[in-house]
């Protein structure tokens, strides 16, 4: 007999709630007692969740030496927030803190962008002008959101014109609400989720804001007035094979009509009007009846034309311009020109080994998520530490993720996985089966994990 979605007890939950710092995201006091003495210059460009956590990090572990941290931004962003946000269960100022909450004593904070980055002389480049020379280089600058690569697209169309997009700020992810809103105030009319043809940060977020967006569609009483497509540029829609399977599943269940190897390539605002480019084999391509055939593009490829009432828009994403002109992007293979060049274990770069990378800036098949940085922090901060002493490189990232897959307000999944075995579960709770939904697992998300993120980034997880 199938389980219920529901099927975690209270004593379960506050189980789950004690293994966020029991079952090891919490710091030994073996390990931060362990430092060493050193002269080098270290310099983490950028202040994210894994530049933070670096930062932290080393400066518990080295005596002597110097830290430099860049970043900018006064504000701290808790984005794994932003689709509760964009579903209307947070309220964006739940998701922010100040930077200086968590920046360590002792370090040097440079509030400057960087602008470029010598790998071969071993200095960063300021957008003030300025440059900073290291000896070791944490690249932790997150990625790029390319809203320009779909014509006619901005981040500040997002809230205008019946747009969303959850990933543009915590400011568009309330306006995304808000458009959604609308759009089911309306009464009726067809609302199109897109995915992108890149690595994204939070693989699972464009089928969390449609699952989200379901749920209100059902509650408004009135799911038959309205038609939801999702749009991927692949045959897949999740790397963990067994997810891929269910969210297929169920979105069929639920009504969403499952369109594969169609990529936004642009859009009108005005008209309300999206074209897709189709990737896939082009004899294979049917017109469905509610979409158009446009014009071919540059490379020949047919693209289609859908009118919509709303629509949510994933851009194609990558590393930040000033990495990608640098000798630090990868050189070739499937990262080429758009990801960090590192060993996906070590996290140490393969041409420039005083260089180390971490978080969404690195070329790896997944990992863009702060979980992923949870579990990558450590082994940065180890072979970091072995390469000052001028020892072997041995701790190894094992390429554990999670997403806490919701698919549905008020239940979810928690999706742990890692590299091996075609992405194969890495369930880090026994009690927590990783193929069932369960509002427990909602509420680990809703309250719990934010306070286990801030220890990532205190160093203390």
């Amino acid at each position: 007999m199938k389980k219920s979605p529901f099927t975690l007890s209270r004593r379960q939950l506050l189980k789950a709630g004690a293994g966020l710092s029991a079952s090891g995201l919490l710091y030994t006091s073996a390990l931060q007692a362990n430092t060493i003495d050193t002269q080098a210059r270290i310099v983490v460009v950028g202040g994210g969740a894994s530049g933070m956590a670096m930062a932290n990090r080393l400066a518990t572990r080295l005596r002597g030496g110097t830290i430099t941290l860049i970043e900018p931004r006064d504000t701290h962003h808790y984005q794994p927030g932003w689709t509760l946000v964009a579903s209307g269960v947070w309220h964006p100022e739940k998701t922010m803190r100040p930077n200086a909450d968590f920046v360590p004593q002792g370090i040097n904070w440079v509030r400057q962008y960087a602008a470029g980055i010598d790998a071969e002389n071993r200095r960063v480049d300021l957008a003030n002008g300025e440059s900073l020379e290291y000896d070791y280089l944490v690249v932790a600058t997150g990625l790029q959101l390319n809203y320009n690569l779909i014509d006619g697209m901005s981040s500040d169309l997002v809230g205008q014109h019946g747009i969303g997009s959850v990933y543009a700020s915590v400011e568009g992810a309330a306006r995304t609400r808000q458009a959604i809103k609308g759009w089911i105030d309306s009464g009726e009319g067809k609302g199109i989720f897109t995915s992108a043809p890149t690595a994204v940060k939070c693989a699972g977020a464009p089928l969390k804001m449609t699952f989200t967006t379901l749920t209100h569609l059902e509650e408004s009483g009135r799911r038959d007035a309205f038609d939801v497509d999702f749009m991927s540029p692949t045959g897949g829609l999740f790397s963990q094979p067994w997810v891929n399977d269910f969210v297929k599943q169920r979105f069929d269940e639920q009504g969403v009509n499952r369109r594969h190897h169609y990529r936004l390539s642009a859009i009108d605002p005005q008209a309300k009007q999206a074209e897709f480019t189709f990737e896939g084999d082009q004899g294979s391509l049917v017109v469905p009846n509610d979409l158009r055939s446009g014009t071919a593009n540059a490379q020949g490829k047919p693209t289609i034309i859908a009118d919509y009432d709303f629509i949510h828009v994933v851009p194609p994403m990558s590393a930040p311009d000033f990495v990608k002109q640098s000798d630090l992007i990868a050189q070739d293979g499937p990262h080429q020109g758009e990801w960090l060049d590192v060993d996906i274990h070590t996290l140490q770069h393969k041409r420039y080994p005083e260089v180390f990378g971490i978080g969404d800036v690195i070329g790896a098949p997944i990992n863009k998520t702060a979980a992923s940085v949870k579990a990558q922090a450590p082994v940065v901060e180890a072979n970091l530490l072995a390469a000052i002493q001028g020892k072997s490189l041995t701790a190894r990232h094992d390429g554990y993720t999670s997403c806490p897959m919701i698919t549905g307000i008020g239940k979810a999944m928690l999706v742990e996985f890692g590299y091996e075995d075609n992405y194969a579960f890495m369930p880090t709770f026994p009690f927590i089966d990783p193929k069932d939904e369960s509002w427990a697992v909602w509420v680990m998300k809703d309250y719990m994990l934010q306070p286990a993120y801030y220890a990532v980034l205190e160093g203390q997880a």
